[in-house]
């Protein structure tokens, strides 16, 4: 999942702290259940390649 994250709309960058982050907003109940489930999919990725829908529509 680490792949998946590195390209994910949600993944932000904090200059401070030197880190990425999840910026999914998520309430407590979502990151209960996601920290439970299996890790290896998450259902707040989005994608981020722009071009991904033009690559798919050729």
């Amino acid at each position: 999942m680490a792949g998946r994250c590195d390209t994910c709309t949600y993944n932000e960058y904090d200059e401070e702290e030197d880190a990425c982050f999840c910026s999914a907003d998520m309430d407590e109940d979502d990151f209960y259940h996601f920290m439970l489930q299996d890790r290896r999919t998450c259902p707040f990725y989005q994608n981020s390649d722009e071009y991904a829908v033009v690559r798919h529509q050729m």
